[in-house]
């Protein structure tokens, strides 16, 4: 048993390298993940209408061999400006078999929801599930605990039979508004 700890913690490691790049293509890649979604759905829209904000995570990448593990870093929106970053972390314990990469999309219903994420206090598990992006599936989808959670498969092959959780974690980023540029805030 503790070598299944020991693989996953390295499968983890080796998916936290994902997101470092994110600081600098960031928004970048989510306006490109964001156009992806909505032209697998265009129904999407009104999710961007009507959300005090989202989350959007272009490239989570996941991999199995019984505990799972993924790992993906992405950007945060409150009423179509970016406020922050944050990643996404996921461990599985179950049947499962495999590796993919896939976008993943979250929207808040209301202010609580949003600053739950900012607080990074939120995590998701059997209470919320995701609807694959295709279309007309926005048409159904509801909002679940103040989320609505959206997935776009990019790539790979996993078979899966398991229980786990996401957990996120926000880091603000703060405007400049002379040079117009967004930078993180200094370290305390």
């Amino acid at each position: 048993m503790k070598k299944i700890w020991v693989w996953a913690a390295v499968l983890i490691l080796t998916l936290a390298g994902a997101d470092r790049a994110l600081a600098e293509d960031g928004p970048k890649e989510s306006q490109d993940a964001i156009a992806l979604f909505l032209k697998a759905d265009p129904g999407m829209k009104k999710f961007f209408e009507s959300a005090v904000g989202y989350a959007v995570f272009p490239d989570v990448t996941k991999g199995a061999f019984g505990i799972g593990a993924a790992h993906g870093g992405g950007c945060v929106y409150e009423k179509g400006a970016l406020v922050g970053t944050a990643s996404l972390t996921q461990v599985t314990i179950g049947l499962a078999l495999g590796g993919q990469s896939y976008a993943e999309l979250i929207f808040f219903e209301t202010p609580e929801a949003l600053d739950s994420f900012k607080k990074s206090e939120l995590a998701f598990s059997a209470q919320v599930s995701a609807v694959a992006a295709a279309s007309g599936a926005s048409d159904n989808a509801k909002y679940q605990l103040g989320v609505a959670v959206f997935t776009l498969a990019k790539g790979g092959l996993m078979y899966e039979a398991s229980l786990g959780g996401q957990k996120f974690k926000f880091k603000p980023v703060k405007v400049v508004p002379a040079a117009g540029k967004t930078t993180s805030p200094p370290a305390k």
